[in-house]
């Protein structure tokens, strides 16, 4: 089994977009039994899946009252399961400073080994004590950056706060080539890969599926493919 975190110091970059079609690509590219685990207390990649308004249980799994087990849920995807996000989860960090266990994520991960090849994880934005978890837990890092000089920041950021020796994967996200800047920031890191923004991401928060489910031959579609072919030869690494 593998995980791979999606994480962004800030929001809005794209980041539960960028996990919801990984995990697709997982489960039905690659034929992978994965798990996607919703840790951002928005729960859109729930929303995403097709999960309809969880109970505030999402929190109870670290605390060892529920085991995740429980909670885990089937979606309309084949082989791709998803361990909802609710409201309970804003008080994670709260509950990770108080029980002082720093690898609790990371033992709930290889209790679903067994049960799963692939885990992708939606984490909440922010330098915060679950991200501190995920990046323990992670083998591999995906952090989406938008082409601007902010979100480069906050990548930068990023990098020295998880030290030279982290597994991580920037992608540049909600590309658009006409635009001079995000064609600068492009030629800069030629070797990143690339997700355009294009009407059939939009149009996931309608259809409620990923990108694969309904366009798959798109250019975002397509770059979602290729971004995991990627993924699973630098696990195979």
């Amino acid at each position: 089994m593998a995980s791979i975190a999606i994480y962004s110091l800030k929001g809005g970059v794209g980041k539960t977009t960028l996990a919801v079609n990984l995990a697709w690509c997982s489960a039905m590219l690659s034929a992978r039994r994965t798990l996607m685990w919703d840790l951002d207390p928005q729960a859109a990649a729930s929303y995403l899946l097709g999960d309809p308004v969880s109970k505030d249980q999402a929190q109870a799994v670290f605390s060892k009252h529920i085991e995740p087990t429980r909670l885990i849920k089937e979606t309309p995807v084949a082989r791709l399961d998803l361990l909802p996000a609710d409201a309970s989860l804003r008080r994670l960090d709260l509950l990770f400073h108080e029980l002082d266990k720093k690898k609790r994520l990371q033992k709930l991960l290889v209790g679903l080994r067994k049960s799963y090849d692939r885990i992708v994880l939606d984490c909440p934005p922010g330098l915060t004590d679950t991200s501190d978890q995920v990046m323990r837990a992670a083998d591999l890092i995906v952090v989406p950056v938008i082409p601007s000089p902010l979100s480069e920041r906050a990548y930068n950021e990023v990098l020295r706060h998880l030290g030279p020796k982290a597994a991580v994967l920037p992608v540049h996200s909600m590309v658009d080539r006409r635009r001079t800047l995000h064609a600068d920031a492009l030629a800069l890191h030629p070797d990143w890969p690339v997700v355009p923004m294009t009407s059939a991401i939009e149009s996931m928060t309608v259809k409620r599926m990923p990108v694969g489910s309904f366009a798959a031959r798109t250019p975002s579609g397509q770059a979602f493919a290729t971004m995991w072919q990627a993924i699973e030869r630098r696990l195979a690494l």
